[in-house]
C-alpha cells in the first residue's frame, strides 16, 4: 500500500440493509438518487426461502433475502448501469486492485466477515461472511469505511481490511469487490418498477419448488408444529432461534424487510401515479407487523419464557397467516400496469 492519502468526496448515508445501503450511496455518488427503498424494491429483495436440506451448523437455511449481491445486480441491470464485480485468490492482488481504484477516484464496494471488524462492538462481531462496505479513501495508512450501518465514517487498517475481505468459513467472501463503471445518460424509473414487482410477485408466488415464497413460509409453519415431537425440545429451540436470527440480526430480516417494501411501494405510488399501491402498502406494513409479533413468541418459547399461549403451533398459525397476507398482496401487485 502507497502512504498517499485519498479522500473521495462520497456521502455517507446510514441504512437499514447493508447491501441496499452500499447499492444507493454508491448511485447518488454518480448522481442517481435513488432512496433504499428504491433500490430494494426495483433489485427485488423481498424474499422468502426455507431449505431443510442445506444445513448451516447443523440447522436448515431460512433465509429472508435472495442470494448475496443479486439486489445489488439486478437494480444496475435494470437501470442499465454497468458494473464491474471480482474476487481474487492471493490478497495482495486483491489490496492492489482496491488500492488502484481508490487512487482513480473510484469508490469501492468490499464484501467481508464481520467476526473480525474491529469497528463493530465485540457483541455485535458473529460469523456471517456477507456484509457489504464501501472503502472510500486513506488516510494516515488506515482505510476509510463507509458501513451503511454505522452512522460516521469508520477506519480499518490494511491488515485489518484485508483479514475480513479473505474471512474464512461459510460464503466465504475471496476478497470480493465491485464498483460501477458506466452510468446511463437516462434510464426508465417508471418501467424498472413495474418490472421488478413483477419479477418478485412471480418468484413469491410462481417458483415451482414449495420452499420460496409464500407456499414456503406454509410448509415452514407445517414442519414447526412437527420439530418439538421430532426433533425433541433442545433441537426444536435452536431451529426457533435460528429463524429469529434470520428473522431480526442477520441481514436486517422479514419483519425489517416487508417495511423497506412497504415504503417502496409508497414511493412507487407516487411515481407511477397509481394510489392504490398505498394501500398495498399499508399491508404490506401490517404482514410486517406479524413478523415480528411471530418472532416475540418465538423468542419466548427459545428462552423458556413461554406463557399460556405460547407454542410451537401458536407461532406456525402466525406464520399460516403471514403466507396468507403476503399471497392476498401480491396477487394483486401481480396485475400491476404502466398506466
Amino acid at each position: 500500500m502507497t502512504s498517499k492519502d485519498i479522500h473521495i468526496n462520497f456521502d455517507h448515508r446510514p441504512a437499514a440493509h447493508c447491501e441496499t445501503g452500499v447499492t444507493s450511496n454508491l448511485l447518488r455518488f454518480y448522481h442517481m438518487n435513488l432512496s433504499e427503498a428504491m433500490v430494494f424494491g426495483i433489485g427485488s429483495g423481498l424474499y422468502f426461502g426455507f431449505l431443510p436440506f442445506i444445513k448451516v451448523n447443523g440447522i436448515p437455511l431460512f433465509t429472508f433475502r435472495p442470494w448475496m449481491g443479486t439486489i445489488f445486480s439486478k437494480v444496475n441491470r435494470r437501470l442499465g448501469v454497468r458494473f464491474q464485480r471480482d474476487k481474487f485468490k492471493d490478497p495482495g492482488q486483491a489490496m492492489e486492485a482496491l488500492d488502484k481504484n481508490l487512487e482513480q477516484g473510484i469508490p469501492t464496494a468490499c464484501v467481508v466477515g464481520v467476526f473480525h471488524l474491529t469497528y463493530f462492538p465485540k457483541a455485535f462481531r458473529f460469523h456471517f461472511n456477507s456484509h457489504n462496505i464501501v472503502v472510500i479513501g486513506r488516510e494516515n495508512g488506515e482505510y476509510l469505511i463507509s458501513d451503511p450501518i454505522l452512522e460516521d465514517i469508520q477506519r480499518l487498517s490494511y491488515d485489518d481490511l484485508m483479514r475480513v475481505r479473505f474471512a474464512k468459513g461459510v460464503f466465504a467472501p475471496k476478497g470480493q469487490m465491485y464498483y460501477l463503471t458506466e452510468i446511463p445518460s437516462s434510464f426508465d424509473l417508471k418501467k424498472a418498477i413495474v418490472l421488478a414487482i413483477r419479477k418478485t410477485c412471480n418468484v413469491m408466488l410462481r417458483t415451482p419448488v414449495p420452499l420460496i415464497g409464500a407456499r414456503g413460509i406454509r410448509f415452514l409453519a407445517r414442519r414447526m408444529r412437527e420439530w418439538p415431537e421430532k426433533l425433541g425440545p433442545k433441537k426444536a429451540s435452536l431451529y426457533l432461534g435460528q429463524i429469529v436470527r434470520m428473522l431480526e440480526e442477520i441481514g436486517t430480516g422479514g419483519a425489517g424487510f416487508r417495511f423497506i417494501y412497504a415504503a417502496f411501494l409508497q414511493e412507487a405510488a407516487r411515481e407511477l401515479n397509481q394510489p392504490r399501491l398505498n394501500d398495498w402498502s399499508r399491508e404490506m406494513t401490517e404482514a410486517g407487523d406479524r413478523w415480528r409479533e411471530f418472532a416475540v413468541m418465538a423468542v419466548r418459547i427459545f428462552k423458556n419464557r413461554a406463557g399460556m399461549d405460547d407454542s410451537y403451533s401458536a407461532a406456525a398459525n402466525i406464520l399460516m397467516d403471514i403466507a396468507d397476507r403476503e399471497k392476498h398482496i401480491l396477487e394483486k401487485l401481480r396485475g400491476i400496469t404502466l398506466d
